[in-house]
């Protein structure tokens, strides 16, 4: 008679991939992204992600919201990196889906510095975030040899309340990129003009940057919080500041004047 008695393995290894979903358009997500969505089984997916990425998901893939949006219920950070960890340690293939990319305001260093410390393999995608989309979605070019030697990705919410050396920023003659700079408009301007940036600077805000749903705007720094209030335009969104953005094309879909009534793509 058989008297071995069967014992339970321990669980296959999993894996988190840190994948960058760009900025929204599905025809911007890289090809390696798209083949390695098709392989996990769990996403924990950002509010940022566009609907028609999620349908890339193979049936039977277990999709988990773990948004996070500025002035709105955000899930902890905390929650989100004990998901990731407990689906691959129960042997899934994880994927922890960011709008633009892991690493550029994304917390994929911190993610991925937190699994590695866990023994959890983890590996990034990038993407292409929305500061570097807006160049083709607006035609407006980041870098110019006349007028801007170089381009910085800045943020103006910071969690421990530091902002950029803004002063630094105004002598340097860079284009400035600025994320989440929308809710407090007011207070940019005032920061700005005080650090040195000329009133008068051209500045570009984009919305939704290369959705369908993409509104954009053109005007002056010191015009920057009123035009923003008076055109309705929200996160998620782009400020552009730099003399760059007068070579901004003409024909670029989704533009609302601030010198006229809204008009339509």
């Amino acid at each position: 008679m058989n008297t071995s008695i069967a014992t339970r393995g321990p669980a296959p290894a999993g894996k988190v991939w840190l994948v960058g979903a760009g900025p929204g358009d599905i025809e911007l997500l890289t090809l390696k992204a798209a083949r390695v969505l098709r392989t996990c089984t769990v996403w924990l997916v950002d509010d940022l992600v566009g609907p028609d990425i999620i349908e890339l998901a193979a049936t039977g893939t277990r999709i988990v919201n773990v948004g996070k949006r500025g002035g709105c219920a955000s899930t902890p950070q905390e929650f989100i990196l004990r998901l990731m960890a407990r689906y691959a340690r129960a042997g899934h293939v994880v994927a922890r889906l960011k709008g633009g990319d892991p690493f550029i305001f994304g917390r994929g260093g911190e993610e991925m510095a937190w699994l590695g410390q866990r023994g959890i393999e983890v590996e990034a995608i990038s993407g292409i975030t929305a500061g570097l989309a807006v160049a083709s979605a607006l035609g407006l070019p980041l870098t110019h040899r006349e007028v801007a030697r170089g381009v910085t990705l800045v943020t103006a919410h910071t969690a421990d309340g530091t902002r950029p050396d803004w002063r630094a920023l105004a002598a340097s003659g860079l284009t400035i990129v600025c994320y989440m700079g929308m809710a407090r408009a007011a207070q940019l301007v005032a920061e700005l003009v005080a650090a040195g940036f000329a009133p008068t600077l051209p500045v570009a805000v984009v919305q939704h940057v290369s959705c369908v749903s993409q509104r954009h705007i053109t005007t002056t720094l010191e015009n920057l919080d009123k035009d923003i209030e008076t055109h309705h335009l929200t996160s998620p969104a782009v400020i552009v500041l730099g003399e760059v953005v007068r070579h901004r094309q003409a024909w670029t879909r989704g533009a609302v004047q601030p010198t006229c009534a809204q008009r339509t793509a």
